[in-house]
């Protein structure tokens, strides 16, 4: 039996979710999924912003429980240090800290206007101008990452912790068609075809139809 489990919510939604089970699988971590319902009234203030990320993901392995995503990634690359969840030079280190905080803090105006949902497809989606900040903004992010550590992944050539958190903005990407340069098309196809995201995704798609309050609405 594994020694961890992992509370999860919605694959088709739950950006979080999705980030804490990258990570664990990143690192090679055996666990049991746990799945809280996202008719949950919690479960559902969490995805829809209402509330603080508490209830998941969250991580318990032997007599440790981590609940917050960045806490998820620094235990997992404290028990799993060959797993590369963070790169071994230290300036790349302290890099893929910083844009990993970057992703955990902010982008707000991103998460709320382009909401994760894995089943959906936009053609023409308006995207106002504090959306497109944030987009231009993870554009930098990718563009200098991927020529400074020369990709496929932002930090080399296998995904680590940055990956395992803009997963699911390469997935919003998508569903909303937003128009990417080549760099950040090519670090996009390289993600979504990752064997993990293509096993969350086909989970994904094998939830109930869509949630009433979780899908864009413009």
């Amino acid at each position: 039996m594994a020694q961890a489990t992992l509370t999860i919510s919605s694959k088709n939604y739950s950006s979080w979710s999705l980030r804490g089970w990258l990570l664990t699988r990143f690192a090679g971590l055996p666990l049991t999924e746990i799945m809280i319902s996202p008719d949950d009234p919690a479960m559902r203030a969490e995805i829809l912003l209402l509330a603080p990320s508490m209830l998941v993901p969250c991580l318990r392995h032997k007599n440790v429980k981590v609940w917050d995503t960045l806490a998820i990634g620094e235990y997992l690359n404290e028990i799993k240090p060959k797993a590369g969840l963070l790169p071994e030079d230290q300036a790349a280190r302290a890099h893929c800290r910083a844009i990993c905080g970057e992703m955990h803090s902010g982008f707000a105006s991103l998460r709320a206007a382009l909401p994760m949902n894995l089943k959906a497809q936009y053609k023409d989606f308006k995207v106002w101008a504090r959306a497109q900040a944030d987009i231009d903004r993870v554009f930098v992010i990718w563009n200098e990452c991927l020529q400074t550590y020369g990709g496929p992944y932002l930090f080399g050539a296998e995904p680590c912790m940055a990956d395992a958190m803009y997963a699911p903005v390469v997935t919003r990407f998508k569903t909303y068609g937003i128009k990417l340069d080549k760099v950040c098309a090519d670090y996009s196809a390289h993600i979504l075809t990752l064997p993990h995201l293509l096993e969350w995704t086909a989970a994904a798609l094998l939830e109930p139809d869509d949630i009433e309050g979780l899908d864009a609405e413009f």
